[in-house]
């Protein structure tokens, strides 16, 4: 990718990442995938424990409201992205892996950049009881991002009418 965060059409690049939110019943991991032509979050995930599958269910999710072929899909070294699992699932679904170097957070600077915005605009807003109160907070601001924040790179339009997710009906 070489730092090139564009893409010309509605998946043909996704970024992931995760984040950790503190509660007072320890550490919540939310992790994001962004299809990079509009800014869509396409699949998120808020869990107890950084497993592999956590990261997993984030693409579960992004697959199933996408369907894509040929997507390129970039993420960082760590240890749930590089495993077995995520690799082979990568794999199956035809998604073409593509990773950062390791430690360069610049070479996942867009999702990156969504962890901060992210954390700027929820979490660092007030202190989170428990991760169930994170999770849904989380769950209202994807909502939020996706169908209402306006967005210069989509014409000051939602993320999601820039591109839109699959219609489940």
């Amino acid at each position: 990718m070489n730092r090139q965060f564009v893409a010309e059409r509605p998946d043909k690049l996704w970024v992931a990442d995760f984040t950790y939110v503190s509660t007072w019943q320890g550490f919540a991991y939310v992790a994001f995938i962004i299809d990079v032509f509009a800014g869509v979050i396409v699949g998120w995930r808020v869990s107890s424990t950084m497993e592999t599958s956590f990261v997993l269910d984030a693409l579960e999710q992004a697959l199933w409201a996408r369907c894509p072929s040929g997507t390129i899909h970039h993420r960082d070294k760590g240890s749930q992205y590089v495993s077995l699992a995520y690799t082979q699932r990568l794999q199956d679904a035809e998604l073409l892996a593509s990773a950062g170097s390791t430690g360069d957070s610049y070479d996942n600077a867009m999702a990156e950049s969504i962890n901060g915005l992210y954390k700027a605009e929820v979490i660092h807003r007030q202190s989170w009881k428990t991760r169930q109160d994170a999770e849904l907070a989380t769950l209202k601001w994807v909502d939020w991002y996706n169908h209402h924040r306006l967005m210069e790179r989509t014409g000051y339009i939602p993320t999601v009418e820039g591109n839109p997710l699959r219609d489940p009906h």
